[in-house]
């Protein structure tokens, strides 16, 4: 039990009893435990931020022309080792990707010059867009479901029907970090990309990623023993 003493100075011809003061703060911890309890249940807790992901919908067109659409606005990124990444521009062509991956398969970085720079050219006009609702959002001008809501047209709208916002494909190799990925997903969120995915490599990325920079670590066991029997 905590208390304070205070002791009178002595002095004076007359002596008097001598009287201590005690000053009990132990109701100061009970009080203390209700304050820290009311200011937990009524603060706002930090709510959790989501990636809105749109789907592609079954739209009545001819697989010709969903495969040009796809293919004029798909990029795929290629994670690899030490920190590298690269990425690709539409669909792989067998004819010329693998006669020629120095130029097909894009070397890149993460600085604000790399991937930035590329995903926010591909997705101009849209970017502005959401970026004024940030904006308005941040200045409390509108709430975050209201920006929820509007964000999903805008982005609904440059997917289908103007067809302008490109579709991300993330791929990482087994050389790749954890850390590279986030980052890779940071860009998305910074350069307010509205479709995007993580999906698996295959093995003609691996081999993308083999003919680039003759790292065999990229290729399967498979693929390995393919190249073995080749050279032979």
């Amino acid at each position: 039990m905590a208390e304070v003493q205070v002791k009178e100075q002595e002095g004076g011809k007359n002596k008097q009893k001598k009287k201590h003061l005690r000053v009990d703060f132990t109701p100061m911890v009970d009080m203390n435990m209700l304050l820290i309890t009311f200011f937990m249940f009524c603060t706002t807790l930090l709510k959790p931020q989501m990636m809105n992901i749109n789907m592609p919908a079954k739209d009545e067109v001819k697989p010709e022309e969903q495969n040009k659409v796809r293919e004029s606005t798909a990029i795929t990124i290629l994670l690899g080792g030490d920190d590298e990444v690269y990425y690709y521009l539409g669909m792989i062509d067998s004819t010329t990707a693998y006669k020629d991956p120095g130029s097909f398969l894009i070397t890149s970085d993460y600085t604000p010059q790399g991937l930035r720079k590329l995903l926010l050219e591909k997705n101009e006009g849209t970017y502005e867009l959401i970026q004024d609702l940030k904006d308005k959002l941040k200045n409390l001008e509108i709430k975050e479901d209201d920006f929820n809501e509007q964000a999903r047209k805008i982005q609904e709208v440059a997917l289908k029907e103007t067809k302008i916002a490109p579709t991300v494909m993330i791929k990482a190799s087994d050389l790749s970090t954890y850390k590279n990925l986030v980052d890779v997903l940071d860009e998305m969120l910074i350069c307010n990309i509205g479709a995007y995915a993580i999906v698996d490599i295959t093995d003609g990325d691996r081999y993308l990623l083999y003919m680039k920079t003759l790292n065999p670590a990229y290729l399967t066991e498979q693929q390995l023993n393919q190249q073995t029997k080749a050279k032979k």
